[in-house]
């Protein structure tokens, strides 16, 4: 068997095992060796030489919370995303409908996702009657940013049984809760096998151009559908593909049986304890400052949220769930107490379970989260979006509550692991705009260094995907060869605060330098995304 070395010279690498390293070899998938070039060339005499011009090289990117095929709907179709007002976001719905005359297709479903009424200026959301107007007799389905729920014209709302009588229905206003599910679900299932795999191919080629290597898709009866979530583990591309399947079990002998069904590696990800807070369906402990009679919406107690976690750790398999609100959030962590005071806290901590989003985490919780292994996937956008002292935390629970959300830092120092993701289609593609986030975080104390910050969104994203090899994420000897070239400019080394110097080595410590991730800085342009070997991304190809 031929074996093949290629040596990468003249690039600036991101490795701890040497932080000053211009040159890394890789041979057949793996890297075998870092450092100087002069070095390398002697050390691999037969190599063939790449020559980087310059670039920074990092391990690739995991993004570990995504919705693959409705990321690839907005790309390929109606992006309400950004929509500055009612009207513009009508506007973008007529325009698209009479670019797809329903001729075309007599069933076809408008689809669309983004719109977000809290940032226009009367905060009035598209209604039925908006739509029937926009695409007399089409079938739209719009979904709210935070995709917890959705504006529905009357020609999909009638072809849904029950409807009326569902919670969270409204006769002309979006649908929330179980209504919306079910109008989800009528809409999904107008989606075309060829939508749907033109879709997951835009959205894993626009990964791939970003620097990410691989996705955690997060579905579910209630998101994508078996049949779209199958289909995307069967679908050929270069990003890898781990799967979370949010559906709920009670037994071990359940747990399997649904890993068998789905091709699941996972039962967790949008498995749901709570909504969203701009849907007012986050479950909270103290009600709404802008809805003064909700607490948003449960729709797990304690004792199903445990079941969950009691049959996956019996089997063998990793759980999740998504909690936002902190009445969400620490009813997770009365269960995953209650499991372990059951079946021992090393059993439960061995699975590396996890919470999805966990805005309002209590650091009596993350203490709970940290002594179980349990990992927190996190979405820093979601900070930088909607944090501050008026934005729409702000205005939903009132600017003390507020500041608490998304504490990144004290969370860490409690010693919870942490894993960065989009939650695409909520947020966007752009990894260092997420880093930046979590660095640039809107409360002061709760952002992390960008040493942390990158380790959570690739070797802190590789463990919440089981992978605890100490090598995947990293571009040190034995690592896979999952890599990314980088136009950036200067890069630098930034002390961590101290309240996160426990989670972050000392940068004095063979701490490799980044790009600055301020404000100003400019966003690192990906030139070519490679894993496990596999170049998935190169910029200027005729498929780009």
């Amino acid at each position: 068997m031929l074996v093949t070395t290629r040596l990468l010279v003249n690039g600036r690498i991101y490795s701890s095992f040497a932080p000053d390293a211009t040159s890394i070899a890789i041979t057949d998938g793996t890297v075998v060796w870092v450092g100087d070039e002069r070095a390398g060339r002697a050390l691999h005499p037969a190599a063939e030489i790449e020559d980087l011009g310059g670039a920074f090289v990092t391990p690739g990117f995991v993004d570990t919370h995504v919705h693959i095929t409705a990321l690839g709907l907005n790309l390929v179709g109606l992006d309400l995303v950004g929509a500055p007002s009612l009207d513009e976001c009508l506007s973008r719905v007529r325009t698209f409908a009479a670019a797809n005359p329903e001729t075309a297709h007599p069933d076809a479903v408008i689809w669309g996702h983004g719109w977000d009424d809290t940032e226009w200026a009367d905060q009035t959301p598209p209604s039925t009657a908006d739509l029937d107007a926009a695409a007399p007799g089409r079938k739209v389905y719009l979904s709210r940013i935070d995709v917890h729920s959705a504006a529905c014209s009357s020609a999909l709302r009638d072809g849904i049984s029950g409807l009326a009588d569902t919670a969270g229905y409204s006769a002309d206003g979006p649908l929330t809760f179980d209504a919306h599910h079910l109008a989800r679900n009528a809409a999904r299932n107008l989606l075309t096998e060829s939508q749907r795999a033109s879709a997951r191919t835009a959205a894993l080629d626009l990964c791939a151009s970003r620097g990410i290597v691989a996705v955690h898709e997060c579905g579910g009866p209630d998101i994508s559908g078996l049949t779209d979530f199958q289909e995307l583990l069967a679908h050929d591309h270069g990003v890898e593909v781990r799967g979370y399947w949010g559906e709920r079990v009670d037994t071990e002998e359940d747990a399997r049986a649904l890993l068998d069904k789905t091709g699941a590696d996972g039962l967790g990800g949008d498995l749901f304890i709570d909504g969203s807070l701009g849907s007012h369906t986050a479950w909270l402990l103290e009600p709404y400052a802008d809805q003064p009679d909700s607490t948003g919406n449960a729709y797990l107690d304690v004792d199903a949220i445990a079941a969950h976690i009691r049959a996956c750790t019996l089997a063998g398999v990793q759980a999740g769930f998504h909690a936002i609100g902190d009445g969400a959030v620490s009813s997770a962590a009365a269960a995953f107490r209650k499991v372990a005071d059951e079946l021992g806290g090393p059993k439960v901590a061995a699975l590396g379970h996890r919470l999805e989003h966990a805005e309002m985490m209590s650091m009596a919780d993350a203490e709970t989260f940290a002594a179980l292994g349990v990992i927190a996937s996190v979405q820093p956008v979601f900070d930088a979006l909607w944090g501050g002292t008026d934005g729409l935390y702000a205005t939903r629970l009132g600017v003390d509550r507020a500041a608490a959300l998304n504490p990144f830092a004290p969370a860490a120092g409690k010693g919870v692991s942490l894993a960065f993701s989009s939650d695409a289609p909520v947020t966007p593609i752009e990894p260092w705009a997420m880093l930046r986030a979590a660095v640039q975080h809107r409360t002061d104390g709760s952002g992390i260094s960008p040493r942390a910050a990158f380790s959570a969104a690739t070797r802190g994203a590789w463990r919440a995907g089981g992978v605890r090899d100490g090598a995947a994420g990293t571009l040190n000897p034995g690592a896979p060869a999952s890599y990314v070239l980088w136009a950036a400019g200067e890069l630098e080394v930034s002390a961590p605060a101290d309240s996160v110097q426990r989670w972050s080595t000392d940068p004095r410590s063979r701490v490799p330098a980044l790009p600055r991730l301020a404000e100003d800085a400019p966003i690192p342009v990906c030139i070519k995304s490679v894993h496990r070997g596999r170049v998935v991304y190169q910029r200027g190809s005729t498929s780009e």
